[in-house]
């Protein structure tokens, strides 16, 4: 991992936010989003990632716009996904939206694959939940061959096949820069590998150290095909406050609802403010004074080698103020803190 190269990262679902108590439209938080990415330029973050859901509440289910209005509304911070649910989209018109997001925006596109641990998708665009794993691997293979090739003759189950296609506008030469993001597979951690592409870990509960026999898999199959080391990213939730009193108080009056629907609805533990203040010491909740999320970051970094990492900062009906106050420490305080603490680690001991 070069510190020189470390990537710090807003990601939002499109939740919505509230304002004076009062819940934003559907489209009020889509306008905020735009506007977030521009706080998020403004206070020097790297990259700023939208997601895809299809769930009440969330406003990200169409990306590559949500995306391309950003772009006009910035200048140099990374545009990209947190997770685009290849599965249930067509590669091809993946391919010209991304390319044209790509043209748009000057050249900062990025995408994020994965296979959905949220799965509505399916059901909505008529896929079958069965079909999961070979959907994935051949669009896949579809999508990368258009990003690589100049022109493509490709067969497969999942759609119809393609006779020497070139679509346009065309990507930059090898395509976009494409994550494939995973939530604990080691076959998805090994689909990574084969294909040379980077692996951004969503690690969203638990201690993050427990990905690190992940980490060691993908490295190791890198270095078995002869392929170079690759960026790893992490993927996690978290608020930064001027106090760490003042985040954690605030955090978990909106997490702590969202995760008790989420535990009714999937069948795990509904939360408790012990096991809540657990997961703030030990596990993947990034949530504190600018101090102590810059450490946190810097602690999982140099355990997992990351050269990237992303805070989802929006959560159901957070207040926008704390959504703003987040993205300004993130990018003022906690990055060149970290880039600090990371540049200590190369250099010389003293005598």
């Amino acid at each position: 991992m070069e510190h020189a190269r470390f990537e710090l990262g807003l990601n939002s679902f499109g939740e919505i936010a509230t304002d004076g108590g009062r819940a934003l439209t559907d489209a009020e938080t889509v306008r905020l989003i735009v506007e977030e990415a521009r706080l998020a330029e403004a206070a020097g973050l790297d990259v700023f990632s939208v997601g895809e859901h299809y769930r009440e509440g969330h406003n990200d289910s169409a990306p590559p716009v949500l995306l391309a209005a950003i772009a006009t509304a910035t200048d140099r911070i990374a545009l990209g996904t947190s997770v685009t649910v290849l599965s249930t989209n067509d590669p091809v018109r993946l391919y010209h939206e991304y390319a044209t997001l790509d043209a748009v925006s000057d050249g900062r596109a990025r995408i994020v694959l994965g296979r959905a641990s949220a799965t509505e998708s399916f059901p909505l665009f008529g896929y079958d939940l069965a079909d999961y794993e070979r959907l994935f691997e051949e669009k896949l293979d579809l999508f990368l061959r258009l990003e690589r090739e100049e022109e493509v003759t490709w067969s497969g189950t999942v759609r119809t096949p393609l006779h020497r296609q070139r679509p346009h506008p065309r990507m930059r030469p090898g395509g976009i820069p494409t994550w494939i993001g995973v939530g604990g597979s080691p076959g998805s951690v090994l689909r990574a590998a084969r294909h040379g592409l980077p692996l951004m870990m969503a690690i969203i509960g638990g201690r993050p150290g427990r990905f690190a026999g992940n980490v060691e898999l993908y490295l190791e199959a890198l270095e078995r095909s002869g392929r170079p080391a690759l960026p790893i990213g992490q993927h996690s939730l978290g608020l930064v406050a001027d106090t760490d009193d003042e985040a954690v108080d605030l955090w978990w009056r909106y997490w702590q609802p969202v995760v008790e629907a989420l535990a009714a609805e999937r069948g795990f533990y509904a939360p408790t403010r012990q096991r809540y203040e657990a997961e703030l010491e030990q596990g993947a909740l990034f949530v504190g004074s600018p101090e102590t999320v810059a450490r946190k970051i810097v602690r999982v970094t140099r355990e997992l080698r990351l050269s990237r990492f992303d805070l989802k900062y929006d959560i159901m009906r957070l207040p926008r103020q704390a959504r703003a106050r987040t993205i300004e420490l993130l990018g003022r305080e906690v990055a060149p803190r970290v880039r600090e603490l990371l540049a200590s680690d190369h250099e010389p001991a003293r005598h």
